[in-house]
């Protein structure tokens, strides 16, 4: 099968084809191509999908359902930093959905969105494990617990913005 690929992409391609190349002798490597060719890619749309499945030689449903399960892997482009708001119960009984609200203002975004700059990807998780800084968000690996304020919010976001 050939795949309809723009000359900005070629490259990415035969990166990706190359990696595959070197794992097919391991035992079931479809999960390690798949962040493979999401830290290539930035995300995993149909096409690349359809291309893994064919170099592995599995069916692309199968593909599609190791995408679709795990939530580290997204269909869509995501934002260069990814904000997780903690909705477990004690996040949301101290204000989470609140906090949520704030973000969504702040970013102009909804959860599972990303903004227009590429810069912020806006999700709910069930839970962070930070029970004692509820309301927490996480951006990549740093958490901000006990934000009630806009302000406060808004100041988080321009530093990562202003690194961007």
């Amino acid at each position: 099968m050939s795949h309809n690929v723009g000359n900005d992409t070629k490259a990415q391609y035969e990166e990706l084809k190359k990696i595959i190349d070197e794992m097919k002798g391991l035992s079931n490597p479809l999960i390690e191509v798949l962040h493979k060719a999401q830290e290539i890619f930035g995300y995993l749309p149909p096409e690349v999908q359809h291309f893994v499945a064919d170099e592995l030689d599995v069916p692309v449903s199968q593909v599609f359902g190791v995408v679709t399960f795990y939530n580290f892997f997204s269909m869509k482009p995501r934002g260069k930093h990814m904000i997780n708001v903690c909705m477990g119960t004690a996040c949301f009984v101290k204000g989470a959905p609140k906090l949520m609200d704030m973000l969504s203002n702040e970013l102009s975004i909804n959860v599972g969105e990303t903004t227009n700059d590429g810069v912020f990807t806006l999700n709910a998780v069930r839970c962070v494990g930070a029970c004692s800084l509820a309301p927490i968000f996480v951006v990549d690996e740093e958490s901000y617990g006990k934000i009630d304020t806009q302000d406060r919010l808004k100041e988080i976001i321009t530093q990562y913005r202003a690194n961007a």
